[in-house]
């Protein structure tokens, strides 16, 4: 288990068990029922999400590290000296550590996660690369209103950094809220710098979530273990499966959980049925074209000022700063 160095503060904000009960119980009471994804990623989850992204059909991570490799340094200049770098679901920082390597002078490094496992093994790693940067780690659901540390000295500008595809996975008008409130922590003078999975074919979209070797299957049904461990649940993970599909029209992957039998399970003192066949969203994936990803921002008051992406342009990432602004 890894620990922080002696030095760093974690800011504890993570949310409680009563509010991971009451999300829970509410999301199982719709029609249809929904659990939470941030719920997967519990020390267990974290694990299977870092082998997730080292699987053969998991695209997303290879090229979007290839695009960092070949552009930080384009990006480093963009953003400009002495940053302020906020991350929103840092996980393992792999792609942060080459974003810092080509930053001037930042000013101090802030990542926002909600599994503490994978923030303090990310947190102990980068320190050792970047011994002189300031890190203000935040175990919180970036979701959510924060009051977030200040840094020693004053940034020239704020970046929230948000790699990944992690934005995909909230539907339109929930992600337009999200970079609406990165909008108001970057400031007038701020940026974010956004993953975004392009549009590409259903196959290879669908082959992503539904590898061969079963971990994306594993990683879904541990957000039930993880629930029969924390709500005191009896879920019976033999009797649930896996199923990610993609949806063209939508564009996006729509990942559930599905009841194999006619059943009933226990939750926080609860009992809920399935029917056999029953289907519980779980996740959603949304991928976006260069134009529909711009009209998404806009909704928030934010312009894509730059873009880059791979050399086969399954993956970009996007610098966005407030409409009125100055590049």
């Amino acid at each position: 288990m890894s620990t922080l160095p002696s030095e760093i503060f974690l800011h504890d904000l993570r949310p409680s068990a009563a509010d991971m009960r009451a999300a829970v119980l509410a999301g199982l009471t719709r029609r249809p029922k929904r659990l939470p994804s941030k719920y997967f990623y519990d020390t267990r989850g974290s694990q299977l999400f870092e082998q997730i992204c080292a699987l053969p059909e998991y695209y997303l991570t290879r090229a979007e590290l290839e695009l960092m490799r070949m552009h930080a340094a384009a990006i480093g200049t963009a953003l400009g000296e002495r940053a302020l770098v906020i991350e929103y679901g840092s996980g393992s920082a792999t792609k942060t550590r080459l974003l810092l390597e080509h930053l001037a002078d930042a000013v101090a490094y802030v990542p926002v996660e909600i599994s503490r496992s994978a923030l303090t093994a990310s947190v102990a790693r980068l320190r050792t690369t970047f011994p002189h940067l300031e890190m203000l780690p935040v175990c919180a659901d970036f979701t959510q209103p924060l009051t977030l540390p200040e840094p020693a000295r004053a940034p020239r500008r704020t970046v929230i950094y948000f790699p990944g595809s992690t934005l995909g996975n909230f539907d339109t008008e929930a992600a337009v809220q999200l970079l609406a409130q990165m909008r108001q922590t970057m400031g007038a003078h701020g940026a974010a710098l956004i993953g975004v999975d392009r549009v590409k074919s259903s196959e290879q979209i669908e082959a992503a979530y539904n590898d061969a070797a079963g971990v994306t299957a594993e990683f879904t049904l541990n957000l039930l273990q993880r629930i029969n461990r924390e709500l005191q649940a009896d879920f019976d993970l033999r009797a649930f499966r896996h199923r990610a599909r993609y949806h063209p029209q939508r564009e996006r992957i729509e990942t559930d959980i599905i009841s194999r039998t006619d059943q009933e399970v226990r939750v926080a003192g609860r009992h809920v049925h399935f029917a056999a066949g029953e289907a519980m969203r779980v996740e959603i994936s949304c991928k976006y074209s260069p134009e529909s990803f711009a009209r998404l921002a806009a909704r928030a008051g934010l312009r894509v000022t730059q873009a880059w992406s791979d050399s086969e342009a399954l993956f970009s990432v996007h610098c966005l700063r407030p409409v009125g602004r100055a590049t």
